[in-house]
Order: C-alpha cells, then structure tokens, then sequence
C-alpha cells in the first residue's frame, strides 16, 4: 500500500487518514498539519522523502495566495527523492468548475456581481472565467503583497502589475514615514472593498479575521471549506460558500493533496498528468465541488429602476432648493425644470428586505433622472436615450442584473427598445404587468361594487368593457386579456387603421370576442361597466366622465392621469382607480414614492419579479406587448408573494366604506335614470300632445363581429386576491410626486 502525504502549515487538529483505492491502487492518505511552524515543516518533510509515494506541499497560508510565509516551491526544493506536488493546475481546474457550475446550475449568478479577489495574480484563470459573466472585478494584490492602498478594476490592469509594469508596483510601503498608520489604511480599505462586494474570491484561512460586517450575506469562493470553518461562516451570516475542493470519504482533501493521489496512483512524474488524464481520474473519483448554505438557501438577486419627477412638486422636496422653491417666482421654476432635465441620474433610494416565499431576495436601486414630463416629450428621443445609458452604466457599477424604465423613459421613442439593444443590462419597460395589475385591479373593484352578476363557471362575466389607447402598449394587452372575460369590448382609439389590425389580431386569438371600434370614448362610454384608460396623452382630456354610467369602474394606468381630481370629484357615483399598485414580499424598505410602504407600480414590481426569478432578459421592451407574456408576469408574480394592494383613487387608498359609497350613489343614480326614462309613459291620456312625442331613441351603434361561441378561458386574475390587509389601508402620502 502506498503512503500519500500531505503537508501542511495549516493547524494539526485538522489532521486525518484514511485508506481508499485509485485506479486499482491501494492508498493511505494522510494530512500533516505544522501549525504554521515552517522548521517542523521542514522536518516532515525530511522524514517522509524516503518514505512516502507522492507528497502534496500546502503551505497554510496558501502556496498560490497572498502573504504566504513559505511558498511550496521552495519546500519542494528541499526533497530529493519522493515526487511532489503543489496541486496548482488542479486548483485550477476545479476553481472554475465550480464557477460555472454554479453560474449554470442557479441560472445566471454571477451575472454582474461585484467579485473582489483578494489575489487575481493566484487566480488570473478563474478570474478570465469570472469576467465572461461580469466586468465588475476587484483585486486586492497591491493591498496585500505591497501594503499599497489601491485596488485593481480590470484585467488588463492585472496583467501590467503582473509583469511589474503597473505604477503600484514600484510604491514600497517602507518608504513611508509610519508603516503601522498605512497597514491600517490598507485594512480599510480591504473591509470597505469587502462591504460592497457581492462575491469573494479568497483562501478559506485569509478570511477568519473578518467578522459579520464583512460577510454576511456574502457568496464566498473558496476551498478546503471542513466543518468547522462552515460553522464560522454560519455565525459570520454567509450566504453560500463555493468550495471548490472535493470530499473523499468524509474528509475535504486540499488540491495539493488529491494531486499527490493521482501521482501516486498513476506512477507518474510530476509535470506529465495532462488535461485528458485528469478528466478521466476526476470522473473516476466522482470527487465534485461543492456549493453549501450554512443559513440554508439564500439568493439575493439586484435589479435597479429609473424614474423621474412628474411636475415641479418634486424640486420643492429636493433640499438645497427647498426654502428657494417656495418664494421663487414661476419663471424660476421653468428654469430649474429646464435645468434639471440635464442633471447626470442619481440613486434616490436603495430598496431592501424583498423577500419572496421561495426563499429567494432582492435588492436594488431607484436611479432617478431629472426630466418631467414636459422635457422629456420636449426633447427628440436621443436626449432621452443618453440618459437612460448613463443610468444603466450607474446600474452595471452599483451591481444590478436588470434595470426597468418607469413613467415616460418607457414611452420615449421605441418604448424601450433602443436602450435595450445598447445597455450592458437587460431592460423591461414593466408594461406586461401594469397590464396584468390594471385588469386585477378593475375587475377586483368591480365584482367588490357587485353591480354585475358574478361569472357562472365558464361564461363570461357579463359586462361591458373599454378599451382607451387601445392600440397602446398597455391598451392592446388589456384589450386581448379583457375579450376572454368581457360579453363585450369597445377598443378605442384615433388610430383607426390600428384600430382594425387590432381586431383582426384579437379574433384570430379570440374568434368568439365581441369587439366594437372606436375613435372617440364619449360615443359608448355611457353603456360601459368598466372603462381602462391607458394613453400617453400628456394630461390631455379623452372622456368626459359626466357621460359615464353610474357605479362604472374606471382603471387609469396612463401617467400623468387622464382623468384629474377635479373631474373625479364630479361623480362620487363612479369609482376611479389608479391602476393596480402591487404589495411587495417582505420587509421592504425604500425611500417615499408617493405609495403606502412596501406598496410598488406595477412596472416597478415587475422589475423586481424578473429579478426573485432571476431572469434577467428583456422581457418587455417596444411598444408591442405579448399578451402571454402579461399572464406569465402575473403567475410569476404569485409565485414570488406580489399581491394586489389596496385599490388606489387620486385621493389615497380606497376602503371598504368608499366602495359601499359608491355603489349606494350608483344605484340611486340609475334608480332615478329609470324613473326618468319611465315617466313619460305614466302620464294621462288628456296631455294628448306630450303622449305622442316619441321618445328619442338611442344612438345607433356599429355592429360588431360576433363568431360562434366556444369555451373561453378562466377570467382574468382577479378570483386569487386576498382580502386588503391593515398596512395596505393606511393612506398614502402624495408629497413626493416620483413615479
């Protein structure tokens, strides 16, 4: 039987033997820790030159890291007869195995991480590998063989203060006047690197003087991981642990030591294992890289979204301005907005405490840019798209995996497409599930009014729906969920030719939809149960609500508003909704955006869906929606704990007691419209001339295309909502106009 040594100056308490077989070869392979002792070191391994059939050298601090205090190539110099092995090319080998293994495994992991090395010179495979998943790379090499407080950021920069050809290398830190001040400067600054960094890639003994500050949360790249340091992590609050060293029959072999198994096994001088023999002695043992979760399964995805002022309200919250604001004349305040519009984008809140029921998190950044409405449509497209770009490269440096477009960015030109194709991260615009929250929004409000007979199994619930931007982003969406659960649907829209695409569109997915066209609202809008605004008309009127059926609900997803408080105000007996605001999992902490805590827009919730999920794609970009895509959002969003919030109107949170109002008011307003209609008919005969005026007749209405009736799907989502919960009630504060 051959002995297998390894030798290190790791502690002696994590010493073992064992017995196994290699390729038909028996083997006794033992650890030999010196406690970091390089004379007893020395001494074993002198005594088991003569006697072992491969040693493996590990130096503990590592041979291949930083601040090693003896590499192995020097203690293998020492040994004449017993062929020896650092394990370096293994480590290789298995480092990026378990990189890609992970990245393939959990879908896209390392997509943009923030990755810290504490050596890229040690690990410059892995860390070429780590780059074809993000740029975000740090090394700490001048930190930590220079004592030089300054980081590397790239590879190429890597590359020159490898060949000694990058100005920090030239810097000795014994030139300065207090080497104990700049050790502890550069200690600074490691921690500080480490806070922000989202993966660390380190030998498993440099990272046992950091505590939780450092690591919690963290994806830490390692090896050689026993139980007693997984433990450590546990206590230091460490997401998830890639070990790249495998298990051998319970036992976590180093790579210098699996390296020295091979040697002996194969009879082979070191330097002759080639690549094909380590794939067939790796797939022999079996022997894999592991990946654990000493707090369980942890994943924390990031995602950043873009938003804007929507009036000059916002610049009077800004604090620098805000006693200015309020004595400054109108001309100022045009100038300011004028101003701002060219203002770089800033993070105005980070988002936390996303937690969804799978166990998966999130966390991000609102990224806002300075342009209101009024600009942003004032300038050409371009404009618009520069400062997108900049917010998105904002997002790549902060670490995000998705970035989403809400308000006007997501309408400016393409609706998004153009940012898509020249960002460095996926885009979506969220219209699929402003679509999906509209409609659950709607018909929520509208069974809850129960002025409509409830849907019987499979038949449509029977009400009259509009469309207003039909042939909108939003509005086609709406207009192709809403045919599947409406008797009727109007489509409207000054787009006629649209309009008619649409609805052949419509019917080849829908052939029994019963669909009327229109260019303009106010010719049906008094037949309409429930009416979805969704144009991008500026503020601009496209109803007049005093024509509106009494206890209709209306959904308004346009931003700014179609419809203005003061028109609101004018029928009590119609509910007005501002679309469907959606309540995040979790304990969500962010910054006020006009919403009651932990309540988001739907384009916002979407952002944050794709990032629980982890699909970090362009999901939803162009003006074109897929109406799939609107119901896949929505499931996702159930699997991931989104909830419709509290139904929304222009004066906070609508309650219970709104919607009893309302529907008291609706049918006594149509109580007296039947009265009315009515009265003509009770009068006497003797007011022969009043008699035989004939009653007007109602507005002739186009015909629509009605194809034979087949069974329809389930209606739209609104059957899954949970009752309103207390936070969701309280009102919500309208100070800070973001959207």
């Amino acid at each position: 039987m051959k002995s297998v040594i390894g030798i290190s100056l790791g502690a002696a308490a994590q010493d073992f033997d064992f017995r196994t077989t290699l390729l038909g070869q028996p083997l006794r392979v033992r650890r030999i820790g010196t406690d970091g002792d390089d004379a007893v070191a020395a001494r074993r391994l002198a005594y088991w030159d003569r006697r072992a059939a491969a040693i493996g050298i590990g130096a503990g601090p590592d041979a291949r890291s930083v601040g090693a205090t003896t590499g192995g190539a020097e203690l293998a110099a020492t040994l004449k007869h017993a062929p020896c092995t650092t394990g370096d090319h293994l480590a290789e080998i298995y480092l990026e195995w378990a990189l890609r293994h992970v990245q393939a495994d959990l879908g896209r992991y390392f997509d943009n991480a923030l990755v810290l090395f504490f050596s890229g010179v040690a690990n410059r495979k892995l860390a070429s590998a780590m780059a074809e998943f993000t740029p975000n790379l740090f090394f700490a090499d001048p930190l930590l063989q220079l004592g030089v407080p300054k980081l590397l950021t790239s590879l190429d920069a890597l590359s020159l203060y490898a060949t000694g050809s990058h100005y920090v290398a030239g810097w000795a830190p014994k030139r300065l006047p207090s080497t104990a001040l700049l050790e502890r400067w550069t200690d600074h600054v490691l921690r500080q690197a480490m806070k922000k960094a989202t993966v660390i890639v380190a030998p498993v003994h440099e990272l046992d003087r950091f505590g939780t500050e450092e690591l919690a949360g963290k994806t830490i790249v390692t090896a050689t991981v026993n139980d007693a340091r997984l433990e450590a992590f546990r206590e230091k609050g460490v997401a998830m642990v890639v070990d790249a060293s495998p298990v051998v029959q319970g036992h976590v072999l180093g790579h210098e030591l699996l390296d020295a198994m091979i040697l002996a096994a194969t009879g082979k001088a070191p330097g002759t294992l080639y690549d094909d023999d380590y794939l067939e002695l790796i797939q022999t043992l079996d022997a894999r890289p592991r990946v654990l979760y000493p707090n369980g399964y942890q994943r924390k995805n990031r995602f950043a979204f873009v938003i804007h002022p929507l009036s000059q309200e916002y610049f009077k919250k800004v604090k620098p301005i805000e006693m200015l604001s309020k004595v400054s004349p109108p001309l100022l305040m045009d100038s300011l907005e004028k101003a701002m519009a060219y203002a770089p984008p800033f993070v105005y809140s980070k988002i936390e405490g996303i937690r969804s029921p799978t166990g998966a998190e999130a966390e991000g950044w609102l990224i806002s840019v300075g342009g209101t409405p009024r600009e942003i449509m004032s300038h050409p497209p371009e404009f618009t798209y520069r400062r997108l770009l900049a917010a998105a490269e904002m997002a790549r440096k902060l670490g995000a995996q998705i970035m989403g477009l809400g308000a006007f960015t997501k309408v400016v030109g393409d609706a998004g497409a153009t940012v898509a194709r020249r960002a460095t991260l996926p885009i979506t615009t969220g219209n699929s599930y402003s679509a999906s929250g509209a409609l659950w929004a709607a018909h929520d409000a509208l069974l809850r009014l129960r002025l409509v007979e409830p849907p019987k199994g499979d038949e449509r619930v029977k009400f009259k729906a509009m469309v207003v931007g039909a042939t909108g982003a939003i509005g086609s969406a709406c207009a192709r969920l809403l045919v599947r659960a409406a008797e009727e649907v109007t489509l409207v829209s000054p787009e006629t030719a649209k309009l008619l695409a649409l609805q052949e569109s419509i019917l080849r997915q829908t052939p029994d939809a019963k669909i009327v066209l229109s260019a303009k609202a106010d010719t049906h809008v008094a037949e309409m149960d429930m009416i979805v605004t969704a144009t991008s008309g500026a503020g601009k009127k496209v109803l007049d609500i005093m024509k509106v059926k009494p206890g209709c609900v209306i959904t308004d997803v346009a931003r700014p508003l179609d419809l203005s408080p003061e028109d609101v105000a004018k029928r009590p007996d119609v509910l007005v909704i501002e679309s469907g605001e959606i309540q995040l999992p979790g304990q969500v902490k962010m910054k006020n955006i006009g919403l009651p805590p932990g309540v988001a827009y739907a384009c916002l919730a979407e952002t944050i869906v794709l990032a629980l999920e982890g699909r970090f794609e362009n999901f939803t970009v162009g003006r074109a929606i897929e109406w799939e895509k609107v119901r896949e959002i929505y499931k996702l969003g159930l699997k991931h704990g989104m909830k419709l919030a509290a139904i929304s109107g222009v004066n906070g949170v609508i309650t219970e007691r709104d919607i009893a109002r309302v529907r008291r008011l609706a049918l006594a307003a149509r109580k007296r419209q039947g009265e009315a209609a009515s009265a003509p008919a009770a009068r006497p005969k003797r007011r022969a001339k009043a008699a035989e005026a004939p009653a007007p007749e109602p507005a002739a209405r186009p015909a629509a295309k009605n194809g034979a009736r087949t069974r329809r799907a389930p209606a739209a989502p609104a059957a899954k909502q949970p009752a309103l919960n207390g936070a969701a009630r309280r009102a919500r504060v309208r100070s800070e106009p973001v959207a």
